[in-house]
């Protein structure tokens, strides 16, 4: 690249340390310039070239900064993210965008009035296994689509004493994995005419939500979204059928775990999913499955698209409108569960 993006990380919790750093190094055209942190041990273990500042401010001040990469606590997107980008910085917020449909509309509002990029890690967009998904049904592999369900199931019995898992705003399993499949549906099917949604505290002593069942209603297309942290094994991620053939996908993207284990995107077998999933052709008495062989999935093509809408013009990977629309299902989801009923959308 002939211009390099000098980017500052702020936050290394599991986000920052897991996914952003790692994805930012590792793309040509960025730079991981600063990370701002109050573990400053664990940055310097990580990347020890690599400043370590304990106030924000400090990176908005410096002009060699282009881009700020946000992954703190959900409740503190909106603020971080408005006064980087009022100090002139392009950014990028950790999904969920915001706590509110309102704060990620006057985000909106700022990035477009100070000319910025404002960009959503919604990553999952290059699952390996979305990316087959999203293939076959593009290419009408499934005829039309009447029925998906997506599952994003963990097993984790105990309440851990963190952030994600207090009371607090922007807390809990809808807000965690959420974005992830919201994003997902919409990016399959568009917006839906209505919600209903099945939010729950379902371990003992849980104070924020573990528990999700969703329903995404179509004018002849209905989406379950489900999570949940009582899921001991067995469901699929993906059960999609269609007016000619069915696919089923077992097992989560694999560059999450990669990450976790020390790799590098890049490295070899980066994104190779081999657990592949089955399509299944024929009459439901006597289908016949066929392997789909899993296309490889990326991360880092977010972060390159982020890169080509700052120093190209390009279009950005993942806009705030789209953002916008993912965070008004969540807030019309945990309405729709309040009130136990449907709920239509604007």
């Amino acid at each position: 690249m002939a211009e390099t993006i000098n980017v500052a990380l702020v936050g290394y919790g599991y986000a920052g340390k897991t996914f952003h750093a790692p994805l930012i190094a590792n793309v040509p055209g960025l730079a991981l310039a600063a990370v701002v942190s109050s573990s400053k041990d664990k940055v310097v273990g990580d990347w020890p070239d690599v400043p370590v500042h304990a106030d924000v401010a400090t990176v908005l001040a410096d002009p060699a900064i282009g881009l700020i990469v946000i992954a703190t606590p959900n409740d503190t997107h909106f603020d971080l993210a408005r006064r980087a980008l009022e100090a002139g910085k392009h950014v990028v917020v950790d999904k969920p965008f915001t706590v509110t449909v309102a704060e990620a509309r006057e985000l909106d509002a700022i990035a477009k009035r100070c000319g910025r990029v404002l960009s959503v890690f919604h990553n999952r967009r290059w699952d390996a296994d979305f990316l087959t998904l999203k293939s076959l049904i593009a290419t009408g592999k499934l005829g039309d689509v009447v029925a998906f369900e997506s599952h994003f199931d963990r097993f984790r019995p105990q309440v851990r004493q963190r952030w994600r898992e207090a009371a607090v705003a922007g807390a809990g399993l809808w807000y965690d994995l959420g974005p992830h499949i919201v994003d997902q549906a919409l990016q399959l099917f568009g917006e839906p005419d209505a919600v209903y949604a099945d939010l729950a505290q379902r371990r003992d002593g849980a104070q924020a939500t573990d528990y999700f069942h969703v329903l995404l209603r179509y004018p002849k297309t209905r989406v379950i979204l489900h999570g949940s942290v009582l899921v001991p094994g067995g469901t699929p991620r993906f059960s999609v059928h269609g007016t000619t053939a069915s696919f089923v996908k077992h097992g989560l993207d694999v560059q999450e775990d990669q990450l976790k284990a020390g790799a590098m995107p890049g490295d070899a077998g980066w994104g190779i999913d081999m657990q592949h999933g089955t399509r299944y052709v024929g009459n439901a008495d006597a289908p016949v499955a066929e392997p789909v062989a899993t296309l490889p999935g990326d991360y880092r093509r977010y972060y390159a698209g982020v890169r080509d809408a700052i120093v190209e013009g390009a279009a950005n990977p993942v806009p705030a409108s789209e953002a916008i629309a993912v965070m008004e299902i969540i807030e019309a989801a945990i309405l729709a569960a309040e009130q136990r009923r449907e709920l239509p959308l604007p």
